[in-house]
């Protein structure tokens, strides 16, 4: 279905995985900021909110490493667009989670339009999941 040169293939799968490993580090420095810097300085919801977005940062860019890996070894158009969706769920799934958390902190009235962008985030990250399978299997 899709075709790729085998040096946009490495090129393709280096993004994620790079993007990836990025990502990867932000999500330990805002874990630890989290842990350490506004326990307790934001209302619990704000901060079940923070921890959310937290872990699936972990979770997604650690999948975008994952389909960087297999796509270097087997790029196709699934595994490319696998890496999108987990990059487009993670800016707005984590990303609104993330605008969330400050609104509710400093106690913003007026952007209550934040809340219906996390599912796209969350459609994106399943969309991610299901390509990559397919990609997985595709020779």
């Amino acid at each position: 279905m899709f075709k790729h040169s085998t040096a946009m293939e490495k090129r393709s799968g280096n993004w994620m995985i790079v993007v990836g490993c990025f990502l990867l580090a932000l999500a330990v420095a805002l874990g630890a900021f989290g842990s350490h810097g506004i326990r307790g300085q934001i209302s619990q919801d704000a901060f079940r909110i923070y921890d959310t977005m937290v872990t699936y940062l972990f979770y997604h860019s650690f999948a975008l490493v994952i389909a960087g890996l297999i796509g270097r070894h087997r790029m196709n158009g699934w595994i490319l667009w696998a890496g999108r969706l987990f990059s487009f769920g993670i800016l707005f799934f984590c990303g609104s989670l993330l605008l969330l958390t400050v609104v509710k902190a400093l106690v913003l009235p007026g952007f209550g339009w934040i809340g219906p962008i996390t599912p796209l985030g969350g459609v994106g990250f399943i969309g991610g999941w299901m390509s990559l399978a397919i990609g997985a299997l595709k020779k």
